[in-house]
């Protein structure tokens, strides 16, 4: 009879366990997935943004007279 009640006992305190699990996970589940947004870049200070704008300058001045001796070229060929 002991048994049976003990048994009854664990099996009660079993169930609550598994409802409380039951609601942690369903409480887990409803917060919504945060996501940190990084803050809005500060501006460049002016000689970073003349050294920034003469690199691109050099760059874009590189790739057109990359590209001119090749279109040259195949202008020439017959």
């Amino acid at each position: 009879m002991a048994d049976s009640l003990l048994d009854v006992v664990f099996d009660v305190v079993d169930l609550a366990l598994d409802v409380s699990d039951v609601i942690d996970r369903t409480k887990q589940l409803s917060k919504p997935d945060l996501v940190e947004v990084p803050p809005d870049p500060k501006p460049l200070p002016a000689p970073a943004q003349r050294a920034l704008a003469e690199a691109e300058e050099r760059e874009r001045k590189r790739e057109q007279s990359d590209q001119a001796p090749s279109a040259t070229d195949q202008a020439s060929q017959p």
